[in-house]
């Protein structure tokens, strides 16, 4: 009976203290949300970082609905996208809603040799911001070697969403550094905080945009310039295959009108507030928990992909 005595009171203090660190990890997640969303600051971004912003992926979306946010500030916006329809399209809404000039680039982020045409179009251009939103993602969760096409994936994935990221940065950040003002924001996504298997390439993309970031803003932040990784779960678009917003999957004009109040105030964000939440009490979870539930999401969507497809 007495030697059970000690091993009780080891297991409170295990306890007690379990209980203490979790109480002190969501206060803080609390406290910092207080700070982001429910204090008001100064602009971030804005035309005193420079004339122009340049937005890719940035004719729907997360993009789209940054072009319009940074014009509401009264930045002057180059799009650049694939289609020079839809490019022409946003552009018209842009010019006539917040009376800023526009430009477009009309290139495909697939090809490695876009690049000179990108530097050429933004020659001369005073660029203040710059949004790394082009991205592609799986159609459906899938095993690695069953991913189809999978060569090409492979190449497409890390042509859009990571070659992408470092170039148009190559283009743009000279211009910042010699006037030692600048913000890069560069989405990355929910699944590049945690791997997630069966979405195992994207997941690494978005981890090497969140890296990337992460010691660009460390090396640069001295000389003036914001780069901001933003990591955001499921936003309601295209590219996410939800076609209608929740409390938990914003809007991308809801979730983009939240994130941009977060430049200049964190370098690493999950934009909205809802999503910081969840980021914060997956972070407590065990890793076996986590990579368990990851899996049975994963199986079901891709299970319900394949009999969707499968009946058409």
């Amino acid at each position: 009976m007495e030697s059970a005595l000690p091993a009780a009171g080891f297991l409170y203090w295990v306890g007690a203290g379990t209980v203490a660190y979790l109480a002190l990890r969501i206060s803080c997640s609390l406290l910092t949300a207080l700070r982001v969303w429910g204090l008001g600051h100064d602009e971030g971004v804005g035309p005193r970082l420079g004339e122009w912003a340049v937005v890719t992926g940035s004719t729907d979306g997360i993009g789209k609905s940054y072009a319009e946010e940074l014009a509401k500030c009264g930045m002057k916006i180059v799009l650049i996208s694939r289609s020079q329809d839809k490019l022409n399209q946003v552009s018209s809404e842009i010019r006539e809603k917040f009376k800023v000039e526009t430009k477009t680039i009309a290139v495909d982020f697939e090809s490695e040799d876009i690049y000179d045409k990108i530097k050429t179009s933004l020659a001369g251009l005073q660029i203040g911001v710059l949004v790394n939103n082009v991205g592609m993602s799986y159609q459906y969760p899938e095993y690695f070697l069953e991913i189809p096409d999978l060569d090409n994936t492979i190449k497409k994935l890390i042509n859009i969403n990571v070659l992408s990221v470092c170039k148009m940065t190559r283009l743009v950040l000279p211009g910042m550094v010699e006037r030692s003002k600048g913000a890069i924001i560069n989405i990355s996504s929910a699944s590049g905080l945690y791997p997630v298997p069966l979405l195992t390439i994207y997941s690494a993309t978005k981890a090497f945009v969140d890296f990337f970031s992460q010691s660009l803003h460390e090396e640069y932040k001295h000389k003036g310039i914001i780069v901001q990784s933003v990591l955001p779960y499921f936003v309601a678009t295209k590219l996410a295959n939800i076609r209608r917003p929740t409390w938990d999957k914003p809007s991308p004009e809801v979730f983009v009108k939240s994130a941009i109040k977060t430049v200049g105030v964190q370098s690493r964000t999950n934009g909205y507030l809802i999503h910081s939440l969840m980021a914060s009490v997956i972070s407590i979870l065990p890793s076996w928990l986590y990579f368990k539930m990851a899996m049975n999401i994963g199986t079901s969507m891709r299970a319900r992909y394949l009999k969707k497809n499968k009946k058409n």
